[in-house]
């Protein structure tokens, strides 16, 4: 008679794949597909697969543990806020006080 629904308990978790989370996930794709196209570069300007191979297999690892550090030591959002936070100013400023001075009130409560 009654009926049984399912819960989705993970809908406000981010996208987590073997310790990836969000963004990174990207970052590795595109890293992979940028190897790829480096590979298919490098064959068809004649260069030896006995130096590509190991040039794509160290690159590749180089890849997998920089992003694998990136998601260790910032998480989920922690790399954009720390972008954010260096694209601030230490300080600001004025040689004027007619910065201030000039700015108009808004007229509402309390101006």
């Amino acid at each position: 008679m009654s009926t049984v629904y399912q819960i989705n308990k993970g809908i406000n978790k981010p996208i987590e794949f073997r310790g990836l989370y969000g963004q990174y996930i990207a970052y590795l794709a595109v890293g992979l597909v940028v190897l790829l196209l480096t590979f298919i570069i490098l064959y068809l300007l004649g260069t030896g697969l006995m130096v590509i191979v190991p040039l794509v297999f160290a690159l590749g690892g180089g890849l997998f543990f920089s992003v694998n550090r990136l998601s260790k030591r910032f998480g989920v959002h922690g790399l954009q806020k720390y972008m954010a936070k260096r694209g601030l100013p230490s300080y600001v400023r004025f040689s004027s006080r007619r910065v201030f001075t000039t700015l108009r009130s808004s007229g509402k409560a309390g101006a």
